[in-house]
């Protein structure tokens, strides 16, 4: 499902029945500013300082990733309150913890990130003492502008089996970059980010993504 923000009715809309929620202008330009400024001053990792991620997504570039402090993941949680969300994460069973892990993302040229379905622990945020499983992942983008030519779009992937067996993606959505949208998905769920092309020049993809994701007892 594709919808404005100020059009979207959360009660009426269900992951179950949907896996993949695409809003646009869901951050105003104020709070798009906020992250910005955030983003200036926050302290940024590059894939390459980052060995395990590394071996996991090699010849991506080398994006960076930096970490969201706490008045601004305050602003970002509080926007996060929609019933379809909680709705989603509470219908799995024996929940002990839930937990959200969101980090602050700059794409520049030559930048990408290959098909994968967000169960490999190698990108996870830190390395948790909690067994958590990601239920929901999420991207926004909060640059000024961006260009069609300039790539970086997510692309969204159904699996299937073929006659042989083997495994097959048919691209189920090509999600653009927009400025102020927001793309919920659910996972598992195979997925890559193209990567930004030359043509984008000095400008960079700045997004916030991560999961919800729950914990169960044993």
């Amino acid at each position: 499902m594709k919808v404005r923000f100020q059009e979207f009715s959360p009660r009426k809309f269900s992951f179950h029945n949907d896996p993949v929620l695409v809003l646009e202008e869901f951050w105003t330009p104020q709070e798009q500013a906020l992250f910005q400024e955030a983003m200036t001053r926050t302290k940024w990792k590059a894939l390459s300082e980052m060995p395990e991620v590394s071996r996991a997504f090699p010849t991506c570039g080398n994006w960076l990733k930096g970490e969201i402090g706490q008045e601004d993941m305050g602003v970002f949680r509080d926007k996060m309150t929609l019933s379809c969300i909680a709705e989603y994460i509470e219908s799995f069973p024996n929940i002990t913890q839930r937990h959200l892990s969101f980090s602050y993302y700059s794409y520049g040229a030559g930048d990408c990130l290959s098909t994968h379905n967000d169960t490999d622990e190698a990108y996870s945020r830190d390395r948790q003492p909690y067994r958590a499983l990601r239920r929901l992942a999420l991207v926004t983008y909060v640059h000024t502008e961006w260009e069609s030519d300039w790539g970086g779009e997510l692309i969204i992937y159904n699996a299937r089996q073929n006659k042989q067996g083997k495994q097959v993606l048919d691209v189920s959505h090509c999600i653009p970059p927009q400025p102020r949208s927001l793309a919920l998905f659910t996972v598992p769920r195979f997925h890559r980010v193209c990567r930004v092309d030359d043509l984008a020049g000095p400008q960079r993809r700045l997004s916030i993504a991560g999961w919800f994701m729950t914990e169960h007892g044993s």
